[in-house]
Formats: structure tokens, C-alpha cells, sequence
């Protein structure tokens, strides 16, 4: 009689919220395969990304795959130098978003902030100080530096923080088949491919293609209205 009782709830519950049921799990499934949005929390690519985006990440372009899983069921598009991608840290699993600047093959280095792929230098250039106006004020207090990096991709800003202490050098490394390096906008404040190393494939989620809502921290939270849908650099 029990276990007919409890039939009987679970058929109900289902023709009660079956419709529900349905599409909260189509939503989950096309978050995890198709399309979704991450928060950023820390200030790692300062200036393009600040504390408080929401970033759209267009899952689908690396390939698509098995939702709530690594496993790709198409190959997509490979990741390209220059591109922001998110990505499970091959150190601990969290989610992170940063910068490709290296692809299989590459041969990658980074001496006192220069960076060199294959060789060829970046090229570098005073960058537009009105990038700096979102910075939270801790990171401007830190007398940033903007940069404008070209030569490896889109023509992007980078900031260097001279009173703090980064890994300005890294390598020269050489990129295995099926891995990528990964270097935050921000080179003296993340933690990126010069701490925990090559970033496989299969660890990308998805390219992070724009700001969807940005909600300042230091101001209760309200949202920043010149970032609303703003793609990113």
C-alpha cells in the first residue's frame, strides 16, 4: 500500500509540474551546451573586463558538446589567439576567464611584460586613459598602467600594476598539441598560464563574446549603464 501511495504522489506531482520540469531542464541543458552567462568577480582582465560584468559566453563555438560534461559531440571552431575564452582551471576546476595568446605549436614568451610568440614581439602603444575610468579604487590607486598590445590577434588594452609584484618573464614554452596558454589583461594581478601551465582544450567552455549586465560593487551594486550589452574589446 505504501509504495502504491507514493506511485500515486509521483504521478500526480508529474502532471501537476511536468511543463515546469520540462523546460527548467531544456534551460539547463541549453546553458551547459548552448549558451550562458558567467559573473566575474575578480579584476584579472582590467581594463576590458571589470568586477561585476555579466559576460555572455557563447558556448557552442568550440564545438558542442554533452551537457554537464567535457565530452564534444562536434569539433567547432579551434580557440584563436586573442580570443577570451572560459575555461576550467586545469589547477583546481574553477572557472575562469582569460586571454588566448598562445595555440598548439606556438612558442611562447614573456620577458618583463613583452610578449613574444614565435619569435615576433608585441607591439605596444600608449593606450585611450578613458579605459582606466571603471577600475575599482583599489586597482587605481596602484598608479596603473594602460598599454594598447598588438600583433597577436584583436588590438586589445593590458594594465600593468608597476607596485605590485606579477611574473613579468615566463618561458620561452613551447605549446603540445591539444593545449593553449592563457595570460589575464591584467599581467601583474592573475593567475593564468604562468602558474598552472597549459590549458587543454577539452577544459574551454566557450568564447566570451560580450558584456550582458555590469553591477558595480563599490556602489551597492547598481548597474553600469555605459556597459549594458557592450561587446567586449
Amino acid at each position: 500500500m505504501k509504495i502504491f501511495a507514493v506511485k500515486q504522489r509521483v504521478q500526480r506531482f508529474w502532471r501537476d509540474y511536468r511543463e515546469a520540469i520540462v523546460f527548467l531542464s531544456l534551460m539547463l541543458c541549453f546553458r551547459s551546451a548552448w549558451a550562458d552567462w558567467v559573473t566575474v568577480p575578480t579584476g584579472s582582465m582590467n581594463p576590458t573586463i571589470l568586477e561585476g560584468d555579466r559576460l555572455l559566453v557563447d558556448k557552442h563555438a568550440f564545438g558542442l558538446r554533452v551537457p554537464f560534461t567535457l565530452i564534444h559531440l562536434t569539433s567547432g571552431e579551434d580557440p584563436a589567439r586573442g580570443d577570451i575564452v572560459v575555461f576550467d582551471s586545469p589547477n583546481d576546476g574553477t572557472s575562469l576567464v582569460k586571454r588566448v595568446v598562445g595555440v598548439p605549436g606556438d612558442t611562447v614568451e614573456l620577458t618583463g611584460e613583452i610578449l613574444r610568440v614565435n619569435g615576433k614581439e608585441a607591439h605596444y602603444a600608449d593606450g585611450d586613459t578613458a579605459a582606466l575610468n571603471g577600475l575599482l579604487t583599489e586597482t587605481a590607486a596602484q598608479n596603473p598602467v594602460l598599454l594598447r598590445e598588438a600583433g597577436f590577434g584583436p588590438s586589445h588594452h593590458i594594465l600593468l600594476l608597476p607596485a605590485r609584484e606579477g611574473l613579468a618573464s615566463f618561458g620561452p614554452v613551447t605549446v603540445p598539441a591539444g593545449n593553449y596558454v592563457m595570460l589575464g589583461d591584467n599581467r601583474d594581478n592573475s593567475a593564468d598560464s604562468r602558474y598552472f601551465g597549459f590549458v587543454p582544450r577539452r577544459n574551454i567552455v566557450g568564447r566570451a563574446t560580450r558584456v550582458v549586465v555590469s553591477l558595480n560593487p563599490e556602489h551597492y551594486y547598481t548597474p553600469r549603464s555605459d556597459r549594458f550589452l557592450r561587446p567586449i574589446d
